[in-house]
């Protein structure tokens, strides 16, 4: 699988969850996808969908400005700033894998903080 599709998938994987589409989310994951970010740990497309869900019921709106990608043979590398509900700002590094299907095997994502001072 090239580290093209990779990017192009990690881009489609940010979109929808920037839309709260759940079902875009649910497309690109394995069935064995493990999720873990700075707060839980999960693993199953089930359980990392219902965590997802949980994130997008807690808000009214997203947006995801993609600040620089990295990418190798088998992930991708995505720092991002993420504004939620138009007032919380969030700094994010997602490293997302995948499997020789292409599908997102693991999705492991860093808080951060901004460059304001």
């Amino acid at each position: 699988m090239s580290s093209d599709l990779h990017r192009s998938r990690a881009l489609q994987y940010l979109d929808a969850y920037a839309r709260k589409d759940l079902d875009g989310v649910a497309a690109l994951l394995a069935e064995d996808v493990v999720l873990r970010d700075w707060t839980i740990r999960v693993v199953g497309k089930a359980a990392a969908l219902a965590e997802t869900r949980k994130n997008f019921e807690a808000v009214q709106r997203l947006a995801i400005d993609v600040l620089q990608l990295h990418q190798s043979e088998q992930a991708v590398a995505a720092e991002l700033r993420i504004l939620i509900d138009g007032t919380q700002e969030l700094f994010v590094t997602d490293v997302i894998a995948f499997d020789a299907a292409g599908r997102i095997a693991a999705i492991r994502a860093y808080v951060g903080r901004g460059d304001a001072s």
